[in-house]
């Protein structure tokens, strides 16, 4: 895929320049696969391009992150016989990719610069982030040298991700005489992550006087999404070219070079609204998750609410409805409603629909249980219950078939504990562990423009657990618009009761929702994994102590 019209080109350089962006889904570990996907991309960017450069991101060869790979200690091994695979390729172009490197016994985080068969320069990353989801300094060196190479007779920077965040590497790579600067990528997925790259790209182009090309990595790895977004700014800061977000694909550049290098200004992929790029991130961490590792299908609890909905409607959009099974376990408490409008959407959808009563599981472990409970009073225990005999179908079915089962617990119930441990909170892969119950209103809303699959009424009806009569989600929580703000102040921006307060919010709701959130960290480490869509999820970002005697306040 190109941003523009292919045109033939000249070898006579400098003059023109073409430049290729990869964005690329690469898979962690795998050191002899990703060397084949970096061949096979050049040889295409090559082939069908006539490319002069051919650029990938961050740590291309290992995939990112890497984490406790980078310290096995074949790893030097694997990384040098891929290098030695590239370069014996035959590849024209010149090709500058991420991979680890080790000198005088230090690893560090480098992009390779591989002109005719031979690894001819070597950048070292300067500024290793250690901080929310990154955690290189565990692994990396710092590099402190800059590099500027004459590529296709153009004088080139190279810089890696972090480095055109610090103030430094970009503006010395300028100031010797740079009239081009490559970074490369590998930057996570959060909302407004976008507009926030173009901001910092546009600046330090136009503060450094050159053009910057900023190269993203593609695809989900864990619970990181990377969104892609590749894009170039011009000497003035002006974006010239913006490669799509949450696609993978090869996106030409063409520079006019002589004693600047001037980018040919393209017509930029249209911007994705803020429910569609985070609805996109969701459908890229499921199908990557259950693909790379391995997965045939999934299995999901379908409530009749509006989290399964939800949860439903990515799991089909990333893996087709052949690999989607739906499970309605109705008890005595579960409304007709539910029954009629998760019966709705699964047909809707046209997924493998089942509908497995528990009630005969409850009364046999309550009849278990009789002795031992006599003389006490219905509580949670039961409600419980209920939640832990879904789960353990869920699971056997899950065993039986190869079938990975997605939870369905949004952010909000995760922070303050409204879930059930070896119950709801059963499974492998929680696809809305990061998104705000708000937001699944506004994601359900939304996933309806493209096409109507959830139905009208589980956006509209108030939500509930149903593990009691005519219970509500509000009778043990403050309303959803009121625990979202106090969970977003508290939880992503780290403000303490009081400051919480201040801002008008209600002492007893703040301090309810505080001490919830507190006294739920256990339960939070026991949850299954689930992509990250904010600067502070319940997962890499946040490392709070379960064991402490912290006490909220000012």
């Amino acid at each position: 895929m190109s941003l523009t019209a292919d045109q033939p080109r000249s070898p006579q350089a400098p003059g023109p320049l073409r430049l290729v962006m990869v964005q690329q889904d690469f898979l962690v570990g795998d050191i002899p696969g990703n060397a084949q996907r970096i061949v096979a991309a050049v040889r295409q960017a090559d082939d069908q391009h006539q490319a002069d450069i051919v650029v990938f991101p961050e740590l291309a060869l290992t995939g990112y992150p890497p984490e406790d790979l980078l310290l096995r200690p074949s790893l030097d091994i694997r990384v040098q016989a891929a290098i030695d695979e590239i370069c014996g390729a035959g590849l024209a172009p010149v090709v500058v990719f991420g991979a680890p490197v080790r000198e005088n016994g230090k690893l560090y985080n480098a992009a390779l610069v591989m002109e005719n068969g031979k690894i001819s320069h070597r950048y070292f990353k300067q500024c290793p982030p250690n901080y929310q989801v990154f955690d290189e300094k565990r692994y990396f060196a710092s590099g402190f040298e800059s590099l500027v190479v004459s590529l296709r007779g153009v004088d080139v920077g190279i810089t890696v991700c972090e480095d055109l965040w610090a103030e430094g590497p970009v503006e010395t790579a300028a100031a010797a005489g740079a009239k081009l600067v490559l970074n490369l990528n590998a930057s996570p997925y959060s909302q407004g992550k976008q507009l926030r790259r173009k901001a910092l790209v546009q600046r330090k182009a136009k503060a450094a006087g050159v053009p910057i090309v900023y190269v993203n990595l593609v695809g989900a790895q864990d619970e990181l999404v990377f969104d892609g977004g590749s894009l170039v700014a011009d000497g003035k800061g002006e974006i010239a070219a913006e490669a799509p977000q949450f696609e993978q694909g090869l996106f030409i550049v063409d520079f006019e070079c002589g004693e600047t290098c001037q980018p040919v200004t393209q017509p930029l992929s249209p911007p994705l609204s803020a429910s569609a790029a985070v609805y996109q991130a969701l459908v890229m961490g499921v199908r990557d998750y259950v693909g790379k590792n391995g997965f045939k299908s999934v299995v999901l609890g379908l409530s009749g609410g509006i989290d399964s909905a939800l949860t439903l409607a990515i799991a089909v959009d990333a893996l087709g409805n052949a690999q989607v099974r739906a499970v309605m376990m109705p008890f005595r408490y579960t409304s007709d409603i539910s029954l009629q409008d998760a019966e709705a959407q699964a047909s809707t959808m046209g997924v493998h629909y089942d509908v497995f009563s528990i009630e005969p599981m409850y009364d046999a472990f309550m009849a278990t249980l009789a002795e031992p409970f006599t003389g006490t009073i219905v509580d949670t225990t039961e409600e419980n219950l209920q939640a832990r005999l879904r789960g353990v179908l869920l699971m056997s079915l899950s065993n039986k078939f190869g079938s990975l089962v997605l939870t369905t617990g949004n952010k909000s119930e995760m922070a303050v504990g409204y879930s059930t441990l070896y119950g709801d909170m059963a499974g492998g892969f929680d696809v809305l562990k990061d998104v705000a119950k708000t937001q699944v209103f506004e994601l359900s809303r939304y996933r309806n423009t493209v096409a109507p699959v959830i139905p009208e009424r589980v956006i509209t009806r108030p939500p509930s657990a149903e593990l009691a009569p005519d219970q509500k989600d509000d009778d043990n929580l403050p309303g959803y618009d009121v625990l979202d703000a106090i969970l977003q102040r508290y939880v992503e921006q780290d403000e303490s009761a009081e400051v919480i307060i201040a801002a008008g919010f209600d002492r007893a709701d703040v301090e309810r929702v505080i001490r919830l959130v507190d006294i739920n960290e256990y339960k939070r480490r026991q949850a299954p994994i689930g992509m990250r869509i904010s600067e502070r999820g319940f997962g890499k970002d946040r490392r709070y102590p379960i064991t402490n005697a912290w006490k909220s306040g000012v």
